[in-house]
């Protein structure tokens, strides 16, 4: 069934032990199948567009997010940690509303939810080859095999996974060997190469620092200043010889005049 498909208008959800919302009760039972149906809730929708802002510059088209999710809003706190919600019209991420995002799930393999992932999932192929020095790049298959290994883990265990993880298992994804520091640290590389030579803002000043004929005011003075303290030392020089030559003379006299008794 389509997303503007008219039956579905509320649904009922429970917060699980692992706090996340998993979907209780739908108006429409016929289409939607509520078994291990999970809805994303407002601060898992901030999270996620957070994820995805690296991938605008790779060619994100928000329009695939919008149809890829039906938006909620709380009706009514029903207690026992189960809430009511109803639908609403407007796009998901241009309301100031926080909103609940319930993935259109009804054709998991052709939906706009699928179309949803299998768009991040080459955004965030492209970004990781251009961004990380890798000996062979990434394939999208390679990617998906990779995330459905440890989705398959999950399942065994009797595990349902939660689709909030299963978009950020995408976002978040990074190849064997590598971190996200590693893909900070790769980017940040680029991004010196590309500035690799000085501004020339950044050289004009260096030169006018080291340019005499630029010397402020105040350095003159400093070395004015500089050659009045060297006068003043000689002349304080000349004074302490004068006194000297006085203060003998003043000596010879006395032993002159006894000399004359």
């Amino acid at each position: 069934m389509a997303k503007g498909s008219p039956q579905l208008e509320w649904c009922v959800v429970r917060l699980g032990e692992d706090h996340n919302w998993w979907v209780d009760e739908v108006s429409d039972p016929v289409h939607w199948d509520v078994d291990g149906l999970s809805i994303i809730d407002p601060r898992q929708v901030d999270h996620i567009m957070e994820l995805i802002e690296p991938l605008r510059e790779y060619g994100f088209d928000q329009d695939v997010f919008e149809r890829a999710f039906i938006p909620f809003r709380i009706a009514k706190d029903l207690g026992k940690g189960k809430i009511r919600l109803t639908r609403v019209k407007q796009p998901l991420l241009e309301s100031e509303e926080k909103l609940f995002a319930l993935p259109d799930v009804i054709d998991e393999e052709n939906g706009p939810y699928a179309d949803f992932l299998d768009h991040i999932t080459r955004l965030r192929v492209k970004m990781l080859n251009e961004v990380l020095d890798l000996e062979e790049k990434l394939t999208v298959d390679e990617v998906e095999d990779q995330i459905r290994e440890a989705q398959n883990s999950d399942f065994i265990e009797g595990k349902a996974v939660h689709l909030f993880n299963e978009v950020t298992a995408i976002l978040d994804f990074t190849p064997d060997g590598f971190s996200d520091d590693d893909e900070e640290s790769d980017k940040s590389r680029s991004a010196e190469d590309e500035d690799g030579l000085p501004d020339v803002e950044e050289e004009e000043d260096e030169k006018m620092k080291n340019d005499s004929s630029l010397k402020w005011d105040e350095d003159e003075d400093e070395d004015s200043d500089g050659e009045g303290d060297e006068d003043s030392d000689d002349e304080d020089e000349d004074s302490d010889d004068e006194d000297s030559d006085d203060a003998e003379e003043e000596d010879e006299r006395p032993r002159r005049s006894g000399r004359r008794r």
